[in-house]
């Protein structure tokens, strides 16, 4: 008979309160792209084959329930991307967000489980870069740090 023994990893449970990571959402296009940054490394996430769902961005003008539909999809694919929680956002806007507009996308935000750090116009990042991925290192400049 050969024993074996099993150990707990160390440092113990993860904090539940702790926050997650910080995720860039570029909703300036038809369709939406979701990015994450780390050490200023920026990479853009797509869905698992045979499980993509298309991040169809909604207009300005439309519901509060699209916006936190769409918010909602980016979480769970930055969640199952990464393995684990993702807590705030930057998001891309292609248009400058008025305070009415701002105020529907960061309930919609925080409806879908979701802190918006900033509001960002297309047209603000830097021209050379992928919005999304310049999005990603501004929310991860941005993103809470655990205590």
């Amino acid at each position: 008979m050969k024993l074996f023994q099993i150990e707990e990893p160390d440092g113990g449970p993860a904090d539940p309160s702790a926050p997650g990571t910080a995720i860039a959402i570029d909703a300036a296009n038809a369709e939406a792209a979701v990015a994450v940054s780390v050490g200023g490394n920026g990479v853009v996430l797509t869905d698992r084959e045979g499980f993509e769902r298309a991040l169809t961005v909604p207009g300005a003008a439309a519901a509060p329930a699209q916006w936190q539909e769409l918010f909602e999809m980016a979480r769970t694919r930055a969640e199952r991307a990464l393995s684990r929680p993702a807590t705030h956002a930057v998001i891309v806007l292609d248009t400058n967000a008025d305070a009415g507009l701002s105020k529907k996308l960061q309930e919609a935000a925080e409806k879908a489980g979701l802190t918006v750090l900033r509001f960002v116009r297309k047209a603000e990042l830097p021209p050379h870069v992928t919005p999304a991925l310049a999005a990603a290192a501004l929310a991860e400049d941005l993103a809470p740090r655990p205590e």
